[in-house]
């Protein structure tokens, strides 16, 4: 069942996202050539806690680092270690805050130092796929009016989305229902509406986009977290937490940089 959240879970879930767009907005800043992904790991669990949250991702399920770190081919799920950046590559960071038992969660997909203009083109492309997805957020459309932006934005531009995994509703669990597609089965002209809800003021929704370069079919490493392309084709991944509000879609974990 979708639970519609209160003002004062929403309240506490915007402060949760306020402190993800923190660490997002501020990590790239260390994302470079030479740097092991085990430091951006710590980085953000200080910055984190520092404004009062927990790192969602540490434990959950037995994760075992405090954010996910993708690079290049990795889909999701990459794990924080040894690892050093390198001139060119394209790096993931997903992060989630819990914060007084509610929930916030969002990534985006960086260049490490001077990247190939077809990385960039992946890059702007997730991106943009996210925005058509977070513009379809609205009450009285359902999920698929989501996936199936998404999911046209992409392959007009020539690239595929991964179907593996997927949104998620959030909330006082890092997943919730409903699930949010980023593409519409093949098969279907029309998704039932018990597996394709109308969206309601109250849901709060993480939107996430994986845009492949090459196929969407997806390996399991043998650490059993990190995903990546069987094809090894780059991957860009982009998510917000988004509220569904009486009008406008509002997002949560959108970054608002301060006046220093």
């Amino acid at each position: 069942m979708i639970k519609l959240k209160s003002e004062r879970e929403l309240a506490i879930m915007r402060r949760a996202g306020s402190i993800v767009a923190e660490v997002l907005g501020n990590i790239g800043s260390q994302i470079k050539p030479g740097v092991e992904t085990l430091e951006l790991d710590r980085y953000a669990e200080a910055l984190i806690r520092r404004l009062g949250g927990k790192p969602a991702f540490k434990d959950y399920k037995d994760y075992p680092a405090n954010i996910c770190t993708s690079i290049n081919e990795t889909i999701v799920h990459g794990i924080p270690g040894k690892v050093v950046l390198r001139d060119g590559d394209i790096i993931s960071i997903d992060v989630g805050v819990e914060l007084e038992g509610y929930y916030a969660d969002a990534a985006f997909t960086y260049p490490v130092g001077n990247i190939r203009r077809d990385s960039q083109q992946l890059i702007d492309v997730a991106q943009k796929s996210l925005e058509k997805g977070i513009e379809k957020a609205i009450p009285g459309n359902r999920i698929s009016d989501i996936s199936g932006a998404i999911q046209d934005f992409v392959e007009s531009k020539g690239f595929n989305v991964i179907r593996d995994f997927i949104g998620h509703g959030i909330g006082s669990r890092l997943h919730e229902p409903p699930e949010i597609p980023n593409f519409v089965p093949d098969h279907k002209t029309a998704i039932e509406s018990a597996s394709d809800p109308r969206l309601e003021k109250g849901m709060v929704l993480a939107i996430e986009p994986m845009v492949a370069a090459g196929k969407y079919e997806v390996c399991i490493l043998k650490d059993g977290w990190t995903a990546v392309t069987a094809d090894r084709s780059r991957v860009a991944h982009f998510e917000h937490t988004v509220e569904i509000t009486s009008k406008e879609p509002e997002i949560l974990t959108l970054w608002q940089k301060k006046n220093r």
